[in-house]
């Protein structure tokens, strides 16, 4: 059994104050609450972030760490030849092919082998192999662009023999 202390039992009438719990950080931006906070009268504090609204989110090192960049690389990536544009466009005629028809034939999007054709794609080494296998053409190396005539010619004396 638990025994009493030793010493005089006394009461404490002193009042006891309980609190409410504070707000969580989610109520305090729900807009409902805030609502609610307002029409029964209580103050409502607003604050407006220092950058809001602005789009100034990189820090002021990435900017120089770009312009360190932009120093030491080269400012334009290289884009197709005339040679390359002209061949993919000739051989695509020949084989009587739209575009998006070439497109499809490559897995690649219409888009694409426009920007190829016009010149204004960055080489891809993996879609100039597929025109190239499609289009029987030689797009790439130093007889880039140059129809494949050698190969043709011996086929034909193949055929003949």
């Amino acid at each position: 059994m638990p025994t009493r202390s030793a010493g005089p039992i006394s009461q404490d009438w002193e009042p006891v104050v309980l609190h409410k719990s504070k707000p969580k950080a989610q109520d305090l931006r729900d807009p409902k609450k805030v609502n609610q906070a307002l029409r029964s009268g209580m103050a409502v504090e607003t604050v407006k972030k220092a950058d809001a609204g602005s789009n100034k989110k990189a820090p002021a090192t990435a900017v120089n760490a770009r312009k360190l960049d932009e120093e030491t690389e080269p400012a334009a990536l290289a884009k197709v030849s005339v040679e390359v544009r002209q061949a993919i466009q000739k051989a695509r005629i020949e084989k009587k092919m739209s575009q998006s028809e070439l497109a499809k034939l490559i897995n690649e999007r219409p888009q694409v082998v426009q920007e190829y054709e016009n010149g204004k794609a960055v080489p891809n080494q993996m879609v100039l192999a597929k025109m190239e296998r499609v289009l029987g053409v030689k797009l790439r190396g130093k007889s880039g662009g140059k129809l494949i005539v050698i190969v043709i010619f011996m086929f034909c004396e193949l055929k003949l023999l």
